[in-house]
């Protein structure tokens, strides 16, 4: 396939536009707190801006790729797995985003230490580090096919390419770029799923026509098997919940009320998106019906010509670009509150505490990149780190609404054995047909059900005793 030079030139441009916008806002990036929460401590971002931010940061290319790769084998059903994320912020809005926003925190480990203390505090941390980690590899895995596809260039170069121009803009410009870019890539992804489907089905022949080369079940809202929907609803749930961007994004608005509009927006942004990109991976089954599963999406748009490849790639650079650069800046934001101030520097400076946050930016955004090459099925490991995430949810409600259940040591323990039996249960290929989403939430709840007879007499109030407490981005 010969380099598509429009498909390029716009991709080209798209990357010089998020420079000038970044060398913009790095002029107000002076310390470490704004480097992590985008404020400086005056007003905050609006409610819708930041559901479109956190939009475009849970879909990355794991998510346009993976959906469609899954709606390849099993049709409209696939779409689950992202109406199960706009269920959790939902629920999100209601139980938790007051409650995070009145702690005064922006990173979960601080809120869990405040009841079950530094051990569960460090354990909290890398959990969450590794189950960034571990999405950010699918996410590099799912982009690098998708690119290299369409601007005919070699896979690990697309996925280098793609991973140095996110950490660059995050390095220079923290929270604050994140939020403003992924502004911007929330209109290039939804341009860019519209233009593939418009695409796929036109050379299907339609909707109609789609539905006559397609099986029946393809259209079935249950063909993925409630089981597999209820494991998606318990991680797309559980992350919500317990991501450290999510956290840190909303907690960028002004005050609690703002933070539950921001996660009913972000619901609302992310059901449309689920069902288009469905669709793309139901039009390459019809298109192309004996290729791999994982090349669904780029097989389709590899069809195209000039302009339209051109929007297309621009948005699956932006799926990239949104989702890498949070999960760099989220990553980073917790080896800097958590490790590197107080623990590896008791007295860290202003200088040396942006200089840390800035390379741990580079670091945490280019580490998965060796991983990428070898991922096979980008979604089963997106849900891999979304379940390690889930386990960390049940120990947020547990300090939320019941904190005098268990203690410390089991929630320490139960972060620990979490995370070894959902990996390894995910390593078993899933015995029994039995999720390791449905390991990750069982196990936490029944280590801290075990500690609590243990537990002796209450150490550590609830994080939200009182509503007066001042609610503030940072800790």
């Amino acid at each position: 396939m010969h380099p598509n030079y429009v498909a390029l030139a716009i991709v080209a441009i798209y990357i010089i536009g998020l420079g000038v916008v970044t060398s913009i806002i790095q002029r107000s990036v002076k310390t470490a707190n704004t480097f992590t929460t985008g404020t400086t401590g005056k007003t905050g971002v609006p409610a819708v801006l930041v559901g479109l931010m956190l939009m475009s940061e849970f879909i990355g290319t794991s998510a346009s790729v993976g959906t469609a790769q899954e709606a390849y084998k099993l049709g409209i059903s696939a779409s689950w797995n992202i109406l199960a994320l706009a269920a959790g912020f939902i629920f999100y809005g209601f139980f938790l985003a007051a409650k995070y926003k009145r702690s005064g925190h922006n990173t979960i480990s601080a809120v869990l230490a405040e009841v079950y203390g530094q051990k569960t505090r460090l354990a909290t941390s890398l959990v969450m580090i590794f189950a960034l980690e571990i999405v950010a590899v699918a996410i590099y895995a799912g982009g690098g096919t998708i690119l290299s596809a369409l601007l005919a260039i070699d896979r690990t170069m697309a996925i280098v390419i793609c991973g140095v121009v996110s950490v660059l803009y995050v390095f220079m410009g923290g929270m604050k770029s994140v939020v403003y870019t992924n502004i911007v890539h929330s209109f290039a992804k939804y341009l860019g799923v519209g233009a593939a489907l418009y695409f796929g089905l036109t050379q299907v022949g339609g909707f109609s026509q789609l539905q006559a080369k397609l099986p029946p079940e393809m259209f079935s809202w249950v063909n993925v098997g409630w089981g597999q929907i209820f494991a998606w609803f318990i991680a797309g749930v559980g992350a919500t919940f317990s991501t450290q961007y999510v956290i840190q994004a909303i907690n960028t608005v002004d005050d609690p009320r703002s933070a539950k509009i921001a996660s009913f927006s972000t619901a609302l942004f992310l059901v449309p998106f689920g069902v288009i990109t469905a669709l793309v991976g139901m039009c390459s089954f019809a298109l192309f019906p004996n290729i791999k599963s994982i090349n669904a999406f780029s097989a389709l748009i590899a069809q195209m010509d000039g302009l339209m490849a051109g929007v297309v790639a621009a948005g699956l650079a932006a799926s990239l670009f949104g989702s890498l650069a949070a999960f760099a800046v989220a990553t980073a934001t917790l080896l800097y509150k958590d490790f590197y101030a107080g623990l590896i520097v008791k007295n860290p400076t202003e200088k040396g505490s942006l200089r840390f946050i800035r390379i741990a930016t580079i670091v945490m955004g280019l580490l998965p990149i060796v991983l990428a090459i070898y991922t096979p099925n980008v979604l089963s490991v997106t849900f891999l780190g979304k379940a390690l995430r889930a386990s960390l949810s049940v120990l947020v409600l547990f300090v939320f609404y019941t904190p005098t259940v268990g203690n410390k040591t089991g929630a320490f323990l139960s972060i620990l054995a979490s995370l070894v039996a959902t990996i390894a249960w995910f390593i078993m290929g899933n015995p029994y047909g039995i999720d390791n989403a449905y390991v990750a939430l069982v196990v936490p709840l029944v280590v801290m059900g075990i500690s609590n007879p243990f537990k002796g007499a209450p150490d550590a109030q609830p994080v939200l005793a009182s509503a007066s407490r001042p609610a503030s981005g940072g800790e």
